[in-house]
């Protein structure tokens, strides 16, 4: 029941993101620039995603476990670092310079733009090569 309720939160999520205009590209790129044409449409779909997921969060919250896992699973650090600082530095200029990031790249596949298949691909070794820098420590 995990996998399947995965599934189906993965393709409800992915078609959010394909309704709001978040695999546009342009659309991204037109919000993050606010200095010139901005598109602040992008903004009610935040502030939407906010006022919806935000009671939901609080009484889920209190909960002894998730509906289809065994327990939830809370990050135990909390401490901010190198790693986090120079993480979000990288996404924040991939996102700006593209206009996607993962989760709307990945939904963004079924358009069959090879632009988003470049993304993915250089996403994918940038995990990889990541994940091989942080077990060298």
């Amino acid at each position: 029941m995990t996998k399947l309720s995965s599934l189906l939160s993965g393709i409800i999520f992915g078609l959010g993101l394909t309704i709001s205009g978040m695999v546009n590209p342009q659309k991204v790129l037109g919000f993050l620039n606010i200095f010139g044409d901005w598109d602040p449409s992008l903004m009610f779909v935040m502030v939407g995603a906010i006022i919806i997921f935000s009671p939901l969060h609080f009484t889920f919250k209190r909960k002894s476990r998730p509906f289809f896992a065994q327990s939830f699973i809370i990050p135990s650090k909390k401490d901010i670092d190198k790693s986090l600082i120079l993480g979000a530095i990288l996404f924040g200029i991939g996102w700006g310079l593209v206009g996607l990031c993962p989760g709307p790249a990945i939904s963004a596949i079924s358009f069959l733009n090879i632009n988003v298949y470049i993304f993915v691909l250089f996403m994918f070794i940038g995990f990889y090569l990541g994940n091989l820098l942080l077990l060298k420590k």
